[in-house]
C-alpha cells in the first residue's frame, strides 16, 4: 500500500507538475516585463489572468483530457481566484512583512498554493 505522499505522482499530478511548470515560465516572464511599468500587485494581476487562459486550456486539453462542461468553464475561475487570494497573502507577506525579493515572491505563491489548486482542479475535470 502506498503512502499518502506517494500516491500524489501519478501519470495525471505528473501532467499537472509539466503544465503548471510551463504556465509558471510564461506567467513569470510575463511578470517581470511587466514589472518594468507596473507595481509588483498589478504585474502579478495581469499576469495572472493570463495564466488563468492558459491553465483551462492545458487543464482540458493535456492535463485531465476531459472536462465536465459548463462546470468545469464556470467553477475553474473560482479556483483560480481562491488561488489568487492566497497568492496575494503570500506575496504580501514575502515583500511586506518578509521584505524578501519581489523577484522570488510568485515563486514562493506557487509553491504554497499548488496543492489547493491541483485538488480544486482534480475535482472539475
Amino acid at each position: 500500500m502506498m503512502s499518502a505522499p506517494l500516491a500524489l505522482f501519478t501519470p495525471l499530478f505528473a501532467r499537472f507538475l509539466l503544465s503548471g511548470g510551463l504556465n509558471t515560465v510564461l506567467t513569470y516572464g510575463l511578470y517581470l516585463l511587466l514589472l518594468m511599468a507596473f507595481s509588483y500587485t498589478a504585474s502579478f494581476s495581469m499576469a495572472y489572468a493570463a495564466g488563468i487562459f492558459f491553465a483551462y486550456v492545458m487543464n482540458r486539453f493535456f492535463v485531465f483530457k476531459r472536462h465536465q462542461g459548463l462546470k468545469s468553464i464556470i467553477w475553474l475561475p473560482f479556483v483560480y481566484i481562491l488561488q489568487y487570494v492566497l497568492s496575494m497573502i503570500v506575496l504580501w507577506g514575502w515583500v511586506e512583512k518578509w521584505q524578501f525579493s519581489v523577484h522570488l515572491a510568485p515563486l514562493a505563491a506557487i509553491a504554497v498554493t499548488l496543492p489547493v489548486t491541483y485538488f480544486f482542479s482534480r475535482l472539475l475535470f
